[in-house]
């Protein structure tokens, strides 16, 4: 026979676009030349995949080979073309019969002596595999466990190119990798020591984190050097509920193209925490290149962006912030085509209040007004509208930090306070049910008015709040958000004045400091 065509994949962005890897051999001048708007690594494929067939034991006639992948108009980039192209060839010469590539897709890197090498991206490749009716994945031995996270597709791992050959031509299998765990068995990350019944005082800051991470909101932490801001935000993903299956995936598949997932365990199975320097770029943090990649934000997805030191980051990166903050996905456009990126996290940020971090202290506060406002003025007040819950951290004073004393009560711990967050997360998964909403956080006006119903009361001091603070349209629902996440961790399942006064005091805080 001299022409096959083999399935593969391509990454694109998070999306997959199947391609078709066809060789044709034919009588001609020696050469081996290959088409399909290729990146040069896929050009250079041609060396690795005919070396790989030489020192397989497999000898490539002097014909003409032309290899095609379609469709021409997607990019194709990386190794992971090297396995495919391989197998096409040697269908097309007759090593392996044609009807062994039926509804199977093929992906992988060849080394020069034949090995298979693994590739990123291969969880979203065999994700779409299964929808497109493939029946089985080739792929290399060392990504079998993270493509064995999908189910109902047959995984079948190689570590060479030769034993690949000899089981296509029917051959019996080698006794199953050692690298195929249990189906129950699960990732094997641990979790940070830190706890916080370590932060000694600062109630009223550990309860606007508790109400942040029950609700999805996101938190804006301001206060002197030394008052524990830090403390708390990486202690934060310590009280962040458990994933469910559905979103490990959605997780692990991001990390699985950007090839950050771990061999032997790649199911992600703790939300992430991602703490960015004020250093990042605009693109370090969306996301981009040429063929853009997901960014810290989409990293986030699912758990917490840190941002440490907020006002010391570029007012510029600040404001991209903005637009996924809304709409929890960021969009990219390039020449290439439009490329949307998920992006629902949990913004926590923290900042000192001036260049020194002592004011409003006037008697050690060494800025004068001018520094202080445009220190404040890089927090831009759409900026500020975006942030659920800001809260100030007071300086930590000696009694709370006096092991010694018998009347101090003991600090509760991650454990017990996760628990309460689990209880206000299943409270909202049952309130949302068969809707795209997860928390509060995301819940839209319309939703608002739905899921948060106020008596006349609460209806009269919202009124009085919105005229007397000066809310916008968005800090008002944010309010209302905040006061239906409090509701349900009092278990209460209307949203009462008390509620609505904790939510309220969470907005003095741009009141103090910005004056808006």
């Amino acid at each position: 026979m001299a022409f096959c065509t083999v399935l593969s994949a391509s990454v694109q962005g998070l999306g997959v676009e199947m391609i078709r890897v066809e060789a044709d051999v034919s009588n001609g001048l020696p050469m081996f030349h290959m088409v399909g708007y290729l990146s040069s690594e896929v050009k250079e494929a041609s060396e690795r995949v005919r070396t790989a067939i030489r020192n397989s034991g497999m000898k490539l006639p002097a014909k003409k080979i032309i290899v095609n992948l379609a469709p021409a108009t997607v990019r194709k980039k990386g190794a992971s073309f090297d396995l495919p192209i391989a197998l096409a060839v040697l269908a097309a010469m007759g090593y392996i019969p044609e009807e062994a590539m039926e509804r199977v897709i093929v992906t992988g890197e060849l080394s020069l002596e034949g090995k298979i090498r693994g590739v990123p991206g291969v969880l979203p490749m065999v994700i779409e595999a299964k929808e497109q009716g493939c029946k089985s994945f080739i792929l290399p031995g060392e990504n079998e466990t993270e493509g064995r996270l999908v189910k109902g597709i047959e995984i079948l791992p190689a570590d060479n190119l030769e034993e690949l050959c000899a089981y296509l031509n029917g051959a019996a299998r080698s006794e199953k990798s050692k690298r195929e765990k249990k189906e129950n068995e699960k990732n094997r990350q641990h979790r940070a020591r830190e706890d916080f019944a370590d932060i000694c005082g600062q109630k009223a800051v550990k309860r606007a984190a508790e109400i942040a991470v029950a609700g999805g909101h996101n938190l804006l932490m301001a206060g002197s050097p030394g008052s524990g801001k830090t403390m708390i935000a990486k202690r934060i993903a310590t009280i962040l509920p458990e994933l469910s299956w559905e979103e490990s995936l959605e997780i692990t598949k991001i990390y699985s193209v950007l090839g950050l997932v771990d061999q032997e365990y790649p199911l992600i199975t703790q939300r992430p925490f991602r703490n960015v320097h004020h250093t990042i770029t605009r693109t370090a943090l969306t996301g981009g290149g040429r063929i853009p990649m997901p960014g810290e934000i989409s990293m986030a997805h699912g758990g917490v962006l840190f941002l440490d030191e907020l006002a010391e980051f570029p007012r510029n990166v600040l404001e991209v912030l903005r637009q996924p903050l809304e709409e929890h996905q960021i969009h990219i456009a390039r020449n290439y085509g439009n490329f949307t990126f998920p992006a629902e996290f949990m913004l926590v940020a923290a900042m000192n209040p001036c260049p020194c971090g002592n004011y409003p202290d006037v008697q050690k506060c060494s800025c004068t007004p001018g520094q202080i406002q445009k220190y404040l003025g890089k927090i831009s007040q759409p900026f500020l509208d975006r942030m659920d819950i800001c809260i100030e951290t007071p300086k930590v004073v000696y009694r709370d930090l006096d092991g010694e004393r018998k009347d101090l009560e003991e600090e509760e711990t991650s454990e017990t306070i996760r628990r309460r967050v689990t209880d206000a997360r299943n409270i909202q998964r049952e309130r949302y049910k068969g809707t795209d909403i997860r928390t509060n956080a995301v819940l839209g006006p319309q939703e608002i008015g739905h899921y948060v119903e106020l008596g006349e009361r609460e209806r009269k001091m919202m009124e009085l709040a919105f005229e007397r603070i000066g809310l916008t349209a968005r800090t008002y629902h944010k309010i209302l958000r905040v006061a239906r996440t409090i509701a349900d961790l009092d278990y209460s399942e209307k949203v009462k004045e008390k509620h609505l006064k904790e939510a309220i005091a969470y907005r003095s805080l741009d009141k103090k400091y910005w004056g808006r």
